[in-house]
This record gives C-alpha cells, sequence and structure tokens, in this order.
C-alpha cells in the first residue's frame, strides 16, 4: 500500500527552482513597460536647458509695495531674446508722460534689460518700451495689454 501512494503522487519539485519561477515573475510584473518608464523618467526629471538660453521667469514685472504709504517700487524686465542686438532701451508710459528718453533700462550681466521704477499704488499704467530710439515692444509679461489709438497694443501693470 505503501508503494500505491508513492506512485499516484505528484512528482516533487526543486524549492530553489519554484523560488527562481516566482522571482522571475514577480519582477516582470513590477517592471514598467519600456515606454511607461520613458515617460515616467521624462515627467521626473527637470527639463533640460539647451546651451545659451535662459529660462524666462514666471512673471518678467516685480512689484514690491512699501510700507511707507502708497507706492510700489515696480522693476521692468525686457529678456535678452527682444532685443538681442540692442544698444539702448527705454521704457516709455504715463508714468513718465510717454517721453521715449526719461527712463533707460541697464543691461544686465545676463543680457536682459531692467529698470526699477517707483509708481505710486492702487492704479494701472500703460506702458511701452522702445529699442534703439525706433523699434517698439510690449512687455512679454504685462498684467494686460490694451488698444492704442495707432492700431497697436499698449502692456499694462496694475499696481
Amino acid at each position: 500500500m505503501a508503494n500505491a501512494k508513492k506512485a499516484t503522487s505528484a512528482p516533487k519539485t526543486n524549492p530553489e527552482a519554484k523560488a527562481t519561477a516566482v522571482r522571475k515573475t514577480a519582477t516582470k510584473a513590477a517592471k514598467p513597460s519600456a515606454k511607461a518608464a520613458a515617460t515616467k523618467a521624462a515627467v521626473a526629471a527637470p527639463a533640460k536647458k539647451a546651451p545659451g538660453v535662459k529660462a524666462l521667469k514666471p512673471g518678467g514685472l516685480e512689484k514690491k509695495y512699501l510700507k511707507q504709504g502708497a507706492v510700489c517700487k515696480v522693476t521692468f524686465v525686457l529678456p535678452e531674446a527682444a532685443a538681442p542686438d540692442a544698444g539702448s532701451v527705454c521704457i516709455l508710459g504715463e508714468f513718465n508722460n510717454w517721453s521715449a528718453d526719461a527712463n533707460q533700462l541697464v543691461r544686465r550681466e545676463e543680457g536682459d534689460f531692467a529698470i526699477t521704477l517707483e509708481l505710486e499704488a492702487g492704479r494701472a499704467y500703460r506702458f511701452r518700451y522702445v529699442i534703439d530710439g525706433w523699434k517698439f515692444e510690449n512687455d512679454w509679461f504685462a498684467d494686460r495689454y490694451e488698444p492704442n489709438p495707432y492700431g497697436g497694443e499698449d502692456s499694462v501693470v496694475d499696481v
């Protein structure tokens, strides 16, 4: 009778081979597809910048409200890409009676042009940049744009 049980029982398997098979199956299930892995890596990794390209700030207008009174220091920044070969950039607007030479921007080390002006808070100001005395450019990060009487648009900063 003991012989009959041996004949009907299932053949014994190697426990080490069975564990290896389980690990392989688990590894295959845990590994994402190549496409999914590439997508995950692209989303998780920070974007690489092309050589010579600088990331623009999320806002080109920096506003700092002063405690003493209703004054706001506004830094206007014109990116280098807007005027790569410019010799001079000025800002003109309602805050300087549209004078094309009253407020000249300074070129920063990274090539952008910038100026900080103190403006009365609680209102909006229209403005534009003039490059080399003849080319007009709007601010890429203006709070909004409004049509002007010359068929174009003016940049607007709200302070």
